[in-house]
């Protein structure tokens, strides 16, 4: 059993992290909870994190003496701990709190010997610190992976020519027939399949639950635009397939993931009529804060955090069939800055302004996705690495019948504190939902913004 000392940005992290030591002691020093105090009335995810902290501590309160400690359901222990009299409470100017924290769990460490202590926080320099004192310090939520490892979607893999030819004669396989010892199979993973003797024979598929599909029509453009490398054909198909609900795309600046599927999602909105309505979202870092302080209507706070969005869908319904879809007005934009191109779908010809008039295009900052419930949507949650993995779980709950959700992310361009490429909500998704029947992932890794914007992206 060991001492676990928990830092405060550990509980404003994740509310469930209590629970998430095992079998061991947990340990609230009693300047955490001090230090939370003054986030409780913040109307942000820390703020609720806060106060649902305060009270699940306040429960275990009532079934014991927390300076004694009280059983956790998961069979540890919690503590609330405070260093005592004689222990230095202050080690350098300015860090107050961090230092009567850490004093906490110097406490532990001496008065406990045979109890291993560890210090949980996800502050680097106060693990720096804590290591220089003799603690042993780690990071929260930290998984053994690099994230070069992460869930890619893809697979290259050599088979039997035989297989190549019943995948263009019958259109598909039995994965059985794979060679699942070397190579582990995922739910939608999307393969190439190049003949064992004849690696110029080769052929794109799809496990689809117990099968290998032949990956035909992927290489259709829609809403004008076209896949140029062969991840992109691989997200274009997930994207258009209804029997996928949750569709992640990760991937570094200038991929095409915002574009993808803004394409994808307008064309299941008007040509197939598959969705009631496509809505496009992200979050407004910090995620929650009230933007009020911004001048103008709803519309003109938000249009500097959806502009983004903005731009792609102009550059979509203007590019449309080329010219013959394009107005007299195109591109010339109103007094908002947003284009005035059209595209056809559904029979007719749309144009930026009638997509929103209509209700086929919603875009709105994730910071009143809470309490709703969203039916029969085509859903784009662009910048999702800024997600926590419990706000991507209130997104994710939050989705009705019929309703296809898209995640779409950087994990090197993180805006939030306390998440890092690892452990944000986007990778967090991949990782536990690589082997759903309802979801699919792709990494994309070609930059195709342009030369520029590529190289900007490997070199700086």
């Amino acid at each position: 059993m060991k001492n676990f000392v928990l830092d405060t940005n550990v509980l404003l992290h994740d509310s469930n992290s209590l629970r998430s030591f095992a079998d061991n002691v947990v340990n609230v020093p009693i300047y955490v909870i001090e230090e939370m105090d003054t986030f409780k009335r913040d109307q942000s995810e820390l703020g609720r994190n806060a106060r649902r902290i305060a009270r699940e501590i306040d429960e275990y309160r009532a079934l014991g003496n927390l300076r004694e400690g009280v059983a956790l359901p998961n069979g540890g222990v919690i503590r609330v701990v405070m260093a005592r009299a004689d222990m230095p409470g202050h080690f350098s100017v300015g860090h107050t709190m961090d230092d009567a924290i850490l004093s906490a769990a110097l406490f532990l460490h001496r008065e406990e010997p045979h109890r291993p202590v560890v210090f949980v926080t996800k502050d680097t320099n106060l693990r720096i610190r804590a290591d220089a004192l003799g603690l042993y310090a780690e990071d929260y939520d930290r998984q053994e992976m690099d994230l070069d490892e992460l869930y890619t979607g893809t697979a290259e893999v050599a088979v039997p020519v035989q297989l190549i030819d019943a995948l263009y004669a019958d259109g598909g396989f039995d994965l059985a027939l794979l060679d699942s010892s070397k190579t582990k199979f995922w739910s939608n993973q999307y393969l190439v399949m190049r003949a064992e003797s004849n690696h110029g024979k080769m052929a794109f598929a799809r496990v689809n639950g117990n099968c290998v599909e032949h990956l035909r029509g992927a290489k259709q453009g829609i809403w004008g635009v076209q896949a140029k490398n062969r991840e992109q054909m691989y997200a274009l198909d997930m994207l258009m397939r209804d029997d996928i609900q949750l569709c992640t795309l990760v991937g570094k600046a200038g991929t095409g993931k915002t574009l993808l599927a803004l394409a994808a999602g307008l064309l299941s909105v008007t040509d197939r009529e598959a969705y009631r309505k496509l809505l496009v979202s992200r979050p407004i870092f910090p995620f929650g804060r009230d933007i009020g302080f911004l001048p103008g209507s709803l519309e003109e706070k938000l249009n500097p955090w959806m502009q983004p969005i903005h731009d792609n869908i102009d550059f979509l319904v203007s590019a449309q069939f080329g010219d013959k879809a394009v107005d007299k007005d195109a591109g010339k934009g109103d007094s908002k800055g947003e284009g005035k191109g059209s595209a056809r779908g559904g029979g007719k010809v749309w144009s930026y302004d009638e997509l929103n008039s209509a209700g086929i295009l919603e875009v709105e900052p994730l910071t009143y996705i809470r309490g709703r419930s969203l039916p029969g949507v085509y859903m784009i949650v662009d910048e999702a690495q800024n997600l926590s993995p419990h706000e991507i779980k209130t997104v994710l709950t939050r989705v009705g019948h019929g309703t296809k959700i898209v995640l779409t992310g950087d994990p090197y361009q993180i805006d939030q504190p306390y998440l890092d490429s690892l452990n944000n909500g986007l990778t967090y998704v991949v990782e536990r939902f690589k082997d759903q029947p309802i979801a699919a992932h792709i990494t994309l890794s070609k930059g195709e913004r342009s030369p520029l914007a590529e190289l900007a992206a490997n070199l700086l």
